[in-house]
């Protein structure tokens, strides 16, 4: 059954796994091809560059191992680490680099110079900086060629990075760091749009073609690699324990890519559905919505359960009945435990929904106060791994892997998880203070409108 590489404890999702990418695009893009009647929906295509040298370099920080963090009330824990790229620290590292490779290709081909546009919370856009800036310096491609234009919340001002594209006058011009002061921070989504949608057709009129790479099938190639990583190192058996992967998401992209790279491995003849793993969502209070969504049906709020502050401790406990996918205390029912998720009504929970009541699975919501509380007993799991999350947990900046343990450890308390199943976490992120610098006031520029945005792109 498992005719992929010997079994290894690391390697590369983007070098090792070939000849399963143009299954991956065919899986989850339904028209591969270049779009460039419309400037603001242009897109390069999915034609990737030849594996020469230097797409190898371009590459080599595609990195995933596989860590074992022991057992848990009779359960196999394994950390699916996805965060050791330097430059990033988090799993948006792989979608980016297949963004900034196809955007060679298209550069290759034609000679026309692209400047990828996208709104982030933090995490996409830092990915796609460090991709362009791995492009510029293999030599690749020309500063001038390829450019990033990154738009964030002035909330995530703290999670963005300070590099090259920062400290370099021409690197920053041509790469400007945007962040918007609107509320709430997922508006950067609408505005970025209105700018595509305004300013594409003047800046291919110049020669230029903008690329607004928010789109779902951009990030779904990359994660379905996650699948054929798993595949090759720790195949799923139907007749061993049952599986499940959890993972802290804002709109599941990951967890989405990762069902379509099984539905690859499937349709390959290299694994069953009957073994395919069920699948664990983790939220925090501020966007609950696709664990709403999957336990209520609906993304109101009036869905969650309701709190009450207890005298004397500052905390709010649930009332009644404690529904186990909520978090039984926290000091603040609205509270953001990290801006990185900021997603409301995500348009991906209908599918994540249908793939949990097909192969199984659940959804849990953390709070701070639960994280805080397992924090101790998480960091002592990751012991021995280069990167262990920091001793004071004030310097953590990156709570992805923290609340995926939490949600794991709570649901498997709480009986929400399959008993005996083995548990597979997906670290799509943890950084600290000590590990990089957030860019400084004369290193962004503050926008209001798609005014303020075309100043700074267009100049």
């Amino acid at each position: 059954m498992n005719t992929l590489a010997p079994p290894a404890m690391s390697g590369n999702l983007l070098t090792d796994f070939t000849e399963l990418l143009p299954r991956a695009i065919a899986e989850c893009v339904a028209d591969p091809a270049p779009v460039t009647g419309d400037p603001a929906r242009f897109s390069p295509g999915f034609e990737l560059p030849p594996p020469d040298a230097g797409i190898q370099r371009l590459y080599a920080a595609a990195t995933a191992r596989w860590w074992p963090l022991g057992e848990y009330a009779g359960h196999r824990l394994t950390l699916l680490d996805l965060a050791g790229n330097p430059g990033t620290h988090t799993t948006k590292t792989f979608a980016s680099l297949l963004i900034v490779a196809r955007a060679i290709g298209y550069i290759r081909r034609t000679g026309e110079p692209i400047t990828i546009f996208s709104p982030t919370s933090a995490n996409k856009g830092t990915a796609l900086r460090d991709a362009v800036l791995r492009a510029i310096e293999a030599e690749l491609v020309t500063p001038e060629q390829l450019r990033v234009v990154i738009l964030a919340p002035e909330s995530s001002r703290d999670k963005l990075r300070a590099g090259r594209m920062c400290t370099d006058p021409t690197l920053r011009e041509l790469n400007p760091l945007l962040l918007h002061r609107g509320i709430p921070p997922e508006s950067v989504k609408q505005l970025g749009r209105q700018f595509a949608d305004t300013y594409a057709p003047r800046l291919k009129q110049g020669g230029r073609n903008l690329w607004y790479s928010l789109d779902l099938a951009n990030y779904l190639v990359a994660d379905t690699a996650r699948a054929f990583f798993e595949h090759a190192v720790d195949p799923t058996d139907p007749a061993s324990a049952p599986r499940w992967h959890a993972h802290a998401v804002s709109s599941a992209f990951g967890m989405l890519g990762y069902h379509h790279g099984r539905a690859v491995l499937e349709g390959a003849g290299l694994a069953t559905p009957a073994s395919r793993p069920a699948t664990l969502l983790v939220q925090h209070l501020a966007t609950a919505d696709m664990v709403l969504s999957l336990c209520t049906g609906g993304f109101e709020r009036e869905g969650l359960p309701r709190y009450s502050a207890e005298a004397g401790t500052g905390l709010h406990r649930q009332d009644g009945k404690t529904d186990p996918h909520f978090p039984a205390t926290t000091c603040d029912p609205d509270e953001v435990l990290d801006p990185t998720f900021y997603t409301r009504r995500p348009a991906t929970s209908p599918a994540m929904n249908e793939l949990i009541g097909r192969f199984g699975g659940d959804g849990i919501v953390v709070s701070l106060h639960e994280c805080l509380h397992r924090y101790p007993e998480i960091r002592a799991r990751l012991a021995g791994h280069e990167r262990e999350l920091p001793a004071d947990v004030r310097k953590l900046r990156e709570w992805s892997l923290v609340m995926a343990m939490t949600g794991v450890l709570n649901a498997v308390d709480r009986g929400l998880v399959t008993p005996g199943a083995d548990i597979v976490v997906h670290g799509s992120g943890w950084y600290s203070t000590d590990e990089y610098r957030p860019p400084g006031e004369s290193e962004t520029t503050t926008v209001d409108n798609v005014d303020d945005i075309a100043a700074a792109v267009i100049g």
